[in-house]
């Protein structure tokens, strides 16, 4: 991200601000609230929570008076102060999605099912996506960010996260053309494969985290989520089911994640993996030469004797770190990081205690079942369910504790996520043309509107680098387009088209129509 300071700085100074809008305002999304507020550049204009009170309550920890913050039960209501210059709080997410006075959203939510359905909305409506829900990503991330692409919006991972930390050591180390050997993060919960919410209600209490995410951490899915999220992004593989996660400290990872013929523990390179010791939190990449120069360069620059050698970054700010995503996607339609065509890890659901027939398995970190990082050949092979899908999956026989739940074991349920799922796979297996899938998402992505959303404010605005003119119409087909500075920068629909709401906005002015009717230009909504 060289330089984007400077862009963003520039950006300020023109007077143009990124609105942003947030889906999920627990710790993280709170987080994120009272970080942009110190961004001069970047606005969260507007927040989604399924709890209306913790959206309004993330402004108020963020600073912002009461009487800035305005609530929102319909897509007009929502415009409307928008542009009045007020902040909007919640409790409908298509509202984040919809507004022509978001550019991108992030997803903040930690649900598959949650993130799926608001991702695929928000891509229908052309904003560019942020996405912090990995455990969406490593489930539908492929279809997901295929999708975004054809919309010609960015879908990419959020920054701050182990992975988009550990992806930039990875990109640092492979432009410069050095051989990696493992890249991981250091654990900083104890690993407890049984933990459950009831064991560590109380430490989550202390923590401030409900007791399921704290539970994710502590029996280790969100390492094994995390990981494939990587895999997936660099072609890296887990180099056995689980990965090692050897004890190790800083200063031992590059004898540890070592070949085996080197004393080390790995069967290969180009592994992900994790240790548990003095790297808490912060991620590693192993990296080796082959080059006599360079290993004299690396001699003289303390990195040791080789054959290994360790990069290191000991911190990650987790949701402080997300506004650079965001920025990085309007500014520079730049992804931080972003899944490939293909998965190259799953993770697996696995049973943490005894499963009866009948079973319903609840979220992750809950108390029935447990991840497990896999190479996604093999899970095919083994039928696995995937972790992303596994909530509110019905087990039909017994399962032992420590046993890969497979799909023939599973009733799956009717959910957006399992959809998406099964529309990767064919995707994937080249079962399906991509127009006609292009067709199956906007299709679905309509369903979840639920109800008309199509906008009736009268005058309006989409701050932007470009102008961009967008418009909604009682007919489907005709419900949204956009056109670039590079295309036709002032430009009318066709008049044959039946228009409800027009709203044509560039970096210096805004014309809007209601119908076919020209309305006088209007004024920036006060900062």
């Amino acid at each position: 991200m060289f330089g984007l300071a400077q862009e963003l700085e520039a950006l300020a100074a023109q007077g143009q601000t990124i609105r942003a809008g947030l889906i999920g305002a627990g710790q993280m999304g709170t987080d994120m609230v009272a970080q942009v507020a110190l961004m001069p550049s970047t606005q969260i204009v507007i927040v989604a929570d399924i709890v209306l009170e913790r959206a309004i309550k993330a402004y108020e920890i963020a600073g912002y008076p009461p009487q800035r913050v305005s609530t929102a039960h319909s897509l007009e209501e929502a415009n409307r102060a928008l542009l009045a210059g007020q902040l909007v709080a919640t409790d409908d997410y298509r509202l984040v999605t919809d507004s022509t006075q978001v550019q991108a959203v992030i997803e903040a939510t930690g649900s598959p099912e949650a993130g799926a359905r608001a991702s695929l909305r928000a891509i229908h409506q052309r904003k560019h996506l942020v996405n912090m829900s990995v455990e969406m990503d490593i489930t539908i991330g492929p279809l997901v960010n295929w999708y975004a692409r054809r919309h010609d919006v960015l879908y990419t991972l959020a920054a701050g996260d182990e992975p988009a930390a550990l992806y930039e050591l990875y990109d640092f180390a492979t432009a410069l053309g050095l051989t990696v050997v493992a890249a991981g993060k250091g654990k900083n919960n104890p690993l407890d494969r049984a933990a459950t919410p009831d064991s560590l209600a109380q430490e989550a209490a202390r923590r401030g985290l409900t007791p399921e995410m704290l539970v994710e951490f502590v029996d280790g899915s969100k390492t094994m989520i995390e990981m494939a999220a990587v895999a997936n992004a660099t072609g890296l593989v887990p180099d056995v089911r689980g990965m090692h996660g050897p004890k190790a400290k800083m200063k031992e990872l590059g004898s540890v994640f070592a070949l085996k013929e080197q004393g080390g523990i790995l069967g290969q390179r180009r592994v992900v993996d994790y240790c548990i010791g003095d790297l808490a939190p912060g991620v590693f990449l192993v990296f080796t030469t082959d080059s006599p120069r360079l290993k004299q360069c690396l001699v003289l620059r303390d990195m040791g004797y080789g054959p290994n050698y360790v990069l290191l970054r000991p911190y990650h700010l987790c949701s402080m770190e997300v506004p650079l995503s965001v920025a990085q996607a309007v500014v520079r339609r730049k992804p931080t990081m972003a899944p490939g065509k293909r998965l190259v890890a799953e993770v697996l659901a696995v049973a943490k205690v005894e499963l009866a027939p009948g079973t319903r398995l609840e979220r992750i970190g809950g108390r029935t079942h447990y991840g497990l990082i896999e190479r996604a050949e093999v899970a095919a092979g083994l039928r696995a369910l995937p972790l992303g899908i596994a909530q509110g999956v019905v087990v039909r026989r017994k399962i032992a504790p420590g046993e890969v739940i497979t799909c023939d074991d599973a009733e799956l349920p009717d959910s957006t996520i399992v959809t998406l799922r099964r529309l990767q796979e064919a995707w994937m297996a080249g079962q399906i043309q991509e127009d006609a899938l292009k067709a199956r998402l906007d299709a679905l992505a309509v369903r979840l509107a639920g109800r008309d959303m199509a906008c009736h404010v009268p005058t309006g605005e989409v701050r932007s680098g470009c102008i961009s003119l967008v418009w909604t119409s009682a007919r489907p087909a005709a419900r949204r387009q956009s056109l670039t500075s590079q295309a036709r920068p002032w430009a009318r629909p066709a008049a044959s088209t039946p228009l409800t709401c027009l709203t044509l906005a560039g970096p210096s002015k805004t014309r809007s129509w209601s119908g076919a009717r020209l309305r006088r230009p209007c004024a920036r909504p006060s900062p």
